[in-house]
This record gives C-alpha cells, structure tokens and sequence, in this order.
C-alpha cells in the first residue's frame, strides 16, 4: 500500500518539444471503408471493456462486453455530450452487437454519464461499473463532474452480455481541495471545462490495494494549462483522495481516460489528449500517451522520451480519439472528424456532423518494451 506518495512526477516542455523528431508514431488514415457504425440512428465515442480483476478482457461465450457513451445522431456532433448515455455493447467474430443502455433512464444521478470503467469480480458475476456523472438532475452547475460507482450482475445470453440488478449509485470521492480543483463550472472557459472525471479502476497486483485514476485540474493553479491524474484508493470501504501521480501544468490542460496496463513486470499509465489542449509553443498530436513506472507510487517516465505512443496522422488529424489499452495490448478508440482531407473542422461548414463516424475506429496492437512502446 502506498502510505506517501511522492510529488507528482512531471510531464514537461522539453519532453513534448521531442515529437518533433520522433517517428512512427502516426495511424493509418481512417478511410470510409473503415467506419461501421454499430447502430445507424446512434453515434458512439469513448469506450472501455469490461475487463477481470486482473486487468484481462472479459469474454462471454466467445464475445468481449464493451461499453461506450452513446446519443442519437444529430447534425452537431458536439450536442452529443449533453445528452450521453452508456450503452453495453459486445465484440465478437462477426463484429459489434448493441444490448441497449446499461442503466435504466433516470437512474443514475447526473443530466447525462460520462466515461468510466468496469470490472468482473472474482466470483465471475458481480459487476462494478465506475463512471462520472455529469450535472445533476436536480439542477446545479452544467458541468460538475463527481464519480459514482454502481454494482450490478453480468447475466450471459445467447446473443451476448446482460447486466441487471444495479445497486443504487453511491458517489465515490470528491476534489480534495490540496490537490484538485473543483469542476463545477456551469460553462465551458475559453473552451476548457475543469476536469474530476473518467474513474479507471486499477488494482496493483503487488500490493493488492484498488485505486481509481481519473481525470483531474491541480488545485489553485494560475495557469489553465493545469491538467493532472488524480488517483485515489480503497481503504476497506472508503476511496481516499491521494495527490495527482503526474502533473502537466503549464503543458496541457487535459489528461483524459487515464488508465493502467502492467506488462513485463512495469505499470504503464495511459491517457488521450487533444493537440488543442497543449500550451501555446507546443505542436503535439492529438494522440496516446504514456508513462512507464516501475511501482505506481512512481517516479513515472515518459514513454519514447515524449509520452507519445500514437496520434493521428498529419493528413487526417482530427479522424480518432479517446484511445483506450486493453490488458491484452489492444487499442480501442472511436471515429472522430474523418475525411477532411487536410480541412480545419472551422472549414467544412454545416452539418459537421455528416464527417463524424460514431462508430469504433480500427483495433491496433502495442508493443512494449522497457521505456519505449511502438505500433503493431
């Protein structure tokens, strides 16, 4: 168990000023061929498996529980977020499947859910889904963020995965005011929203302790440039707020959907940004990017010397996002703006939303090794 962390390790200027001679980092251009949308009338994005305590991709009778926020396909593909709920879906060999919403309609305690992760227990029934709800349904500010957990029951069916039997929502941690800024703006500024979202549970196989990364803004800082990993951990029945494991202020104002993957023996921290978010004087991709520790106490390491893992590609860099590690070394992510063929999203006119796929992006593999990661 940790019982004091470390400062927060960095992630500096100087390591993102790296990207400029790294290389190898840049998917594929999505094509349309590759956009197939799980349901027509519904747009998909941020995703995450249903995965076992063990951090492995749970499979039901040969098909993967995944789940993704999900809303009604409308012209503004950004009045999705104010409307997102999280859908079950399952992967298998014929492609996706959709199993409907996860929660009943107004069950869960914001205006919409935003991202999360969830874990098969160890009698391969229960169920605890994490996620961030978002507002509150009895008014409040637009964008408040808390993090809600609810425990269900995984019911297996011929045609794939059923969840029931959710335990009321019950709030997890909120902001500790030494280490995190509150998010309960009621709108965005300068098109930043303060960030207390995305719970990735985590259980370190060493000391055998849960922890909840999300994604956090540090606390009293002048700079909006201020993104951080929270962490938080289990003590037998309560979560406690520890201080962030890695700190971006004056680098980038959002570390989303962080995430741990241990393989050979080191703990692979994982988050997506956008090349928007970066300080001005920095030019990085919007992309995958990672730390490598060797226990999760840290210090934490930039993968490549950059935390680049892998971004979308110069021609198309607006096609994917919200990439996701399977414990595997698989990478979900969905289809964003594609086919622009070298456009600013401000240049394509309206309806925007007839370049938004809503759909899962191509799988790809990782390679880790040490302190270095690469495609395929």
């Amino acid at each position: 168990m940790i019982d004091a962390l470390p400062p927060p390790s960095r992630w500096t200027a100087a390591q993102v000023a790296g990207i400029a001679q790294q290389q190898g980092w840049a998917l594929p251009v999505i094509r349309g061929e590759d956009v197939h949308p799980i349901l027509p009338d519904q747009v998909v994005w941020d995703m995450w498996p249903l995965a076992d305590t063990n951090g492995a991709t749970v499979e039901v009778n040969g098909r993967q529980p995944w789940f993704f926020l999900a809303a009604p396909r409308v012209n503004d593909p950004d009045a999705r977020h104010d409307v997102a709920c999280i859908r079950l879906t399952s992967r298998g060999p014929d492609g996706w499947r959709d199993h409907g919403v996860c929660f009943p309609d107004g069950f869960t305690p914001g205006t919409r859910e935003w991202s999360g992760s969830a874990v098969l227990e160890d009698d391969l029934e229960t169920v605890t889904h994490y996620f961030t709800a978002s507002g509150r349904r009895e008014g409040g500010p637009r964008f408040e963020q808390r993090l809600f957990a609810s425990i269900g029951r995984l019911q297996p069916q011929a045609n794939g995965p059923a969840l029931d039997g959710w335990t009321p929502p019950e709030e997890l941690v909120v902001p500790d005011p030494r280490f995190y800024a509150r998010a309960d703006q009621d709108a965005a500024v300068d098109d930043r929203i303060k960030g207390f979202r995305d719970p990735g549970w985590f259980r370190d196989p060493v000391d055998g302790c849960d922890y909840l990364l999300f994604t956090g803004s540090a606390a009293d800082s002048r700079d909006v440039h201020d993104g951080v990993v929270g962490l938080a951990r289990r003590d037998g029945e309560q979560w406690t707020a520890l201080p962030p494991i890695l700190d971006a202020t004056g680098v980038n104002s959002e570390l989303e959907r962080p995430h741990i993957v241990v393989a050979g023996g080191r703990y692979y921290l994982f988050w997506s940004t956008q090349a928007k978010r970066f300080a001005p004087g920095l030019t990085a991709p919007t992309g995958l990017y990672a730390m490598v520790a060797d226990r999760i106490a840290g210090p934490w390491r930039a993968v490549n010397g950059t935390g680049l893992v892998a971004g979308n590609p110069p021609a198309e860099p607006f096609q994917a996002y919200c990439w996701w590690v399977t414990g595997e070394g698989e990478v979900a992510s969905f289809v964003d703006l594609h086919g622009l063929n070298g456009r600013s999203p401000d240049a394509i006119g309206q309806p925007r939303g007839r370049f938004f796929g809503g759909a899962p992006a191509p799988f790809f593999r990782l390679r880790m090794d040490g302190d270095r990661i690469t495609i395929g």
